[in-house]
């Protein structure tokens, strides 16, 4: 085994290690207008972005898709406040208006 591969599988083994004691599982898309809305994805592993967490899911198009938990089941669930047909009225009077100016 060559110098180079022995501690590059070192480092994989240690970063693995690292990962498992980070909240796995799955997690449900839970974002309305993601393209994977409603499916189970396996999280890979967790990390932080900021101030947020995102899940690192297998999935998507590359093999790996990154969510915002916001955007998955363990986010906060949405507001039960729904947009009144009054209110979209009122939104549209007051985008005209400011179109306008």
């Amino acid at each position: 085994m060559a110098a180079g591969q022995e501690s590059w599988e070192f480092r994989q083994r240690r970063h693995s290690a690292a990962l498992s004691s980070d909240p796995s599982g799955f997690v449900i898309v839970t974002h309305p207008f993601h393209p994977l809305n409603g499916q189970r994805l396996e999280v890979l592993y967790v990390k932080r972005r900021g101030a947020d967490t995102v899940f690192v899911c297998s999935g998507g198009v590359s093999g790996q898709i990154t969510l915002p938990q916001a955007w998955t089941d363990r986010g906060e669930p949405p507001l039960g406040r729904r947009l009144s047909a009054e209110g979209l009225a009122g939104l549209g009077t007051l985008a005209r208006s400011l179109r306008g100016r």
